[in-house]
């Protein structure tokens, strides 16, 4: 008799058509992404906080209240959208940042879609201190392989008085970040340039150089969730050992440092990759939330000649 009525009420829980508050929709939606074993990391880490961004999202609510939500009836259309929704992130394997149209860095939001990876740069943390002390005076400033536009953005509300250059080789990602650009109003400050790297850049020097390239190496390409696939790869592959970007933006950064300009680049796990190839580098580690070996810092004094 426990067995029956343990199997009633399960079945009554997964039956989207008895499902009518916020909370009533959060479990049964992490139920099914648990049981679907779904990859994470484009913007959350877990089930859970998926299915709460979801659903938060249906319902028009503040992210931040998701207690205050949960006792909300949805309507019919929010039902059916949700329902929608939660098939298609498990049918597809598509980034839910790319099913809702948007992505979150900090309290700042962007615009993505399957053109784009899902902005997720630890960069964003560091310019939300300003880069302090290494970058007080910043007057012009380059993201390079923009993508979403996302840092640039972030560059321009940090620093205020800057002009930003975003380059990236990709038409369809420029697309993209002009979109992010203009819904902040920085279209005089912040110029969109198509450009493999340097390569249009010509004799334009910075004071300080920003760049998320793509750094996934080889091996780890071949491992990626479908989640991940379903992102550009232009955007992740690195090469063999995830540093063929980074190498080309490392020689040919102090042509376009100002004497005291900066370059801070993200390279993933490849920190003893690259110590391993750059010994005479005195890099300056930088703190995020992912730890001290993500992100590195380059004074233009640090850099040699040619590399």
């Amino acid at each position: 008799m426990r067995a029956k009525v343990s199997e009633t009420k399960t079945r009554a829980r997964d039956a989207p058509s008895l499902l009518v508050t916020l909370a009533d929709w959060l479990g049964y939606a992490e139920r099914r992404f648990r049981r679907a074993r779904l990859a994470f990391g484009h913007g959350t880490g877990n089930a859970f906080d998926e299915a709460a961004w979801l659903l938060l999202h249906v319902a028009k609510r503040p992210y931040h209240d998701l207690a205050g939500a949960l006792p909300l009836a949805l309507t019919v259309p929010q039902r059916r959208r949700a329902l929608t929704l939660i098939e298609k992130r498990i049918a597809t394997r598509k980034p839910l940042a790319h099913l809702l149209r948007e992505a979150w860095l900090g309290e700042h939001r962007f615009y993505v879609d399957e053109r784009v990876i899902v902005p997720r740069s630890h960069i964003a943390e560091l310019l939300a201190g300003g880069l302090a002390p290494w970058a007080a005076q910043v007057r012009s400033a380059l993201d390079m392989c923009t993508g979403s536009g996302c840092l640039a953005v972030l560059l321009a509300l940090s620093f205020g008085k800057a002009k930003v250059d975003a380059v990236d080789v990709s038409a369809s990602a420029l697309a993209v970040a002009r979109r992010n650009v203009k819904d902040y109003g920085l279209h005089r400050r912040v110029r969109l340039l198509r450009s493999d790297l340097y390569a249009q850049l010509e004799n334009l020097r910075y004071d300080l150089i920003v760049a998320n390239p793509p750094y996934v190496d080889a091996q780890a390409m071949a491992r990626l969730p479908l989640e991940y696939r379903r992102e550009p790869c232009l955007a992740l592959a690195g090469g063999r050992d995830g540093l063929a970007f980074v190498r080309q933006i490392l020689a040919d950064a102090r042509r376009h440092l100002f004497p005291r300009g900066v370059l801070v680049v993200e390279i993933g796990n490849n920190r003893k990759a690259l110590e391993r190839a750059y010994p005479m580098l005195p890099f300056t580690w930088l703190e995020t939330g992912a730890g001290g070996d993500t992100v590195f810092l380059l004074a233009r004094a640090q850099l040699p000649a040619a590399l």
